[in-house]
């Protein structure tokens, strides 16, 4: 498999998710880019907006296996990862795997889980693994969580850590369509659900080959000085209470790599991390006054940032 296949890759999942999704191409390149990436995705937007759809969509598009959790007040750690029975038949403890247990996972409305049990996704996210009564079981790759959550409601939620929002590689949000967009909807929904008919277009073998491949992509000496001193920035802004962690500063070049990789190069640019500056760091920044507006307010000041932070004018690509 040459870069070309990892466009391949992408297109083919693309295609498929638009029979769902209509007119985000851009936040379903960054989904890919994601996935691509072995990174977990946070879609937040009000309800209503496809987040939920956009996670089947390309659960479905995938050769793998998908769970989904609806996250309550009341559920359990032990209903997330597993829980070791007595099985009475035949004299012994019998392990249940839980919906962890997956290629995809999708966590419906996250923040409506209590702390206890959103803690239980942290192992899974970063390492790859469930530790349970005391045994370690490795989880099968690719493994990818794509939660939602709404933003607007309050009332029987419990806000992500940073913690744990540090170990989504993006933040995504669709915004509502066009009017255009919403007729075209309704048209493709009047009959049927097209989700309903979505068959999977890649296979996990080329995708995990793909996950493997990306990390060849060059990032010269320069650039990861200049991801460096972007994140340096953050840390040191007046306004931030909270900067970009190294998971978050890894996750940037990361992305960067695959990102660089759609587009035919085995090279990354500077253009290639400010395009994905935003998805992937906006959510790892606290702001010293909370307000409705902290999404914006993160937002610009990272364009002030990439404005004010000097950019390599000559890359080695060698």
């Amino acid at each position: 498999m040459d870069f070309a296949q990892i466009g391949r890759i992408a297109s083919l999942i693309k295609t498929n998710v638009g029979k769902v999704i209509v007119g985000k191409d851009d936040t379903v390149e960054l989904m890919v880019i994601a996935l691509i990436a072995s990174g977990h995705v946070l879609l937040e937007d009000v309800p209503g907006t496809g987040k939920t759809q956009l996670a089947k969509a390309l659960a479905r598009s995938l050769d793998g296996t998908m769970k989904r959790i609806q996250f309550t007040p009341d559920l359990l750690p032990s209903d997330v990862s597993g829980i070791n029975f007595f099985n009475q038949k035949l004299g012994e403890f019998e392990f249940r795997p839980g919906p962890l247990f997956a290629h995809i996972v999708l966590a419906d409305e996250i923040n409506r889980a209590t702390p206890r049990t959103q803690s239980s996704l942290l192992e899974s996210m970063e390492e790859r693994q469930v530790s349970i009564d005391g045994e370690t079981r490795m989880l099968e790759a690719p493994f990818l969580v794509i939660a939602t959550q709404n933003p607007v409601e309050n009332q029987g939620t419990f806000p992500l850590p940073e913690a744990q929002l540090d170990r989504f590689l993006m933040k995504l949000s669709l915004g509502y369509p066009s009017a255009a967009e919403q007729v075209q909807i309704l048209k493709r929904y009047q009959q049927h659900d097209p989700l309903d008919q979505l068959l999977p277009v890649v296979g996990r073998g080329e995708l995990l080959e793909a996950q493997h491949l990306f990390t060849q992509v060059r990032v010269s000496d320069e650039l990861l000085q200049y991801i460096v001193q972007l994140a340096e920035a953050t840390r040191s802004h007046a306004d931030a209470a909270l900067g970009v962690s190294p998971r978050g500063v890894r996750a940037l070049m990361k992305s960067a790599q695959v990102y660089a990789a759609l587009r035919g190069r085995d090279y990354v640019l500077p253009d290639d991390i400010k395009a994905l500056a935003g998805p992937v760091w906006a959510h790892r920044i606290l702001l010293r006054t909370r307000s409705r507006q902290q999404d914006q307010q993160v937002h610009a000041l990272l364009v002030s940032i990439l404005a004010a932070t000097p950019v390599p004018t000559e890359v080695k690509l060698g």
